[in-house]
């Protein structure tokens, strides 16, 4: 029986598993999963284990539909790159204990970690390049030609999501909130975001519907993040606090590229912008290669050669 390589791209709103026959040869099937949190919140554990059962087992049900014998081919080996999982430390030994149970895989032939690490592998599979994130989180993650890592950004979006989806729709809401007490001109942001949350401009309890809804643990970074596209369509639309804050946080990815160029000593680098805020929202995509031109001219904005998943299939082909 064919024996399988699964490589997980496992991030904050949805996880994916893409199956590849062990013997090589392009990949079959991949399958949807829920999303992850930090391994260290009270409920990572499940939601990281859940995130792979769930995707791995979608994908198989694709090779099913297919009729396809390798449905119930066995794991030769597999990589997860999750959000959150920091190369070295315990909670990476913790995901590798959770995988190696979910997928019932020996040590040696499996590897969990972070995912700017299967994403940077994917996007550049030989020699230098930069590759910065910007989804809920954001990160930035180079190598250089020796095969020297340097890491910069995200360190949890408590301290550290410029960036990020996440930090956009917070900014925004707490403008909205400087705007209902009188500390800023009302704009039509305030409506906008409101709304989104499906709360009344109008109602004089809404900022504290709003102050209960955001320290509610399902709440989190996601919901955050959720406000993000109204931010993008306002700063569309000519409100100049929300094209303020994507210019923002499109100059904060510039900077974390710039700066892991600089501790790589790479002098050209070809860089790589991921994740669905970066894809999405044109002023902060627009703001980060306006930034990027200043303060690192000789860079080259490219294309991934491949994404996590590809990254995490030949990290996987490895073991």
């Amino acid at each position: 029986m064919t024996e399988l390589l699964a490589g997980f791209d496992a991030g904050q709103s949805h996880s994916r598993c893409r199956l590849a026959p062990a013997a090589g040869g392009p990949p079959l099937v991949e399958g949807l999963g829920p999303g992850v949190c930090h391994l260290a919140a009270p409920d990572g554990p499940e939601r990281f284990a859940a995130a792979l059962r769930e995707s791995l087992i979608r994908a198989r049900a694709h090779l099913h539909d297919r009729r396809d014998p390798a449905g119930a081919a066995p794991l030769r080996a597999a990589v997860v790159g999750a959000s959150g999982i920091e190369q070295g430390t315990p909670l990476q030994a913790q995901g590798q204990a959770i995988a190696a149970a979910c997928l019932g895989l020996e040590p040696q032939r499996l590897l969990v970690t972070g995912d700017e690490r299967t994403g940077l592998r994917g996007a550049f599979p030989q020699g230098p390049g930069i590759l910065v994130i910007s989804g809920t989180g954001t990160i930035a993650l180079g190598r250089d030609g020796l095969g020297r890592e340097h890491r910069c950004a995200g360190w949890g979006w408590l301290l550290d999501g410029a960036g990020s989806a996440m930090d956009i729709g917070r900014d925004g809401l707490a403008l909205s909130l400087r705007m209902a007490d009188g500390r800023q001109a009302i704009t039509p942001l305030l409506a906008r975001l409101w709304r989104g949350l499906d709360l009344d401009p109008a109602d004089p309890l809404a900022p504290q519907a709003i102050k209960a809804r955001v320290v509610d643990p399902a709440f989190g970074p996601a919901g955050f993040a959720r406000l993000a596209p109204l931010i993008q369509g306002l700063a569309a639309a000519g409100d100049p606090h929300a094209a303020a804050i994507l210019r923002r946080h499109g100059d904060a990815l510039a900077e974390m590229v710039a700066a892991v160029a600089h501790a790589l000593h790479l002098s050209e680098p070809p860089v790589c912008g991921l994740g669905g805020a970066l894809t999405h929202l044109e002023g902060l995509g627009q703001a980060f290669r306006d930034t990027l031109a200043q303060r690192l001219p000789s860079a080259r904005l490219v294309a991934p050669a491949g994404d996590a998943c590809d990254g995490a299939l030949a990290l996987a082909a490895e073991l």
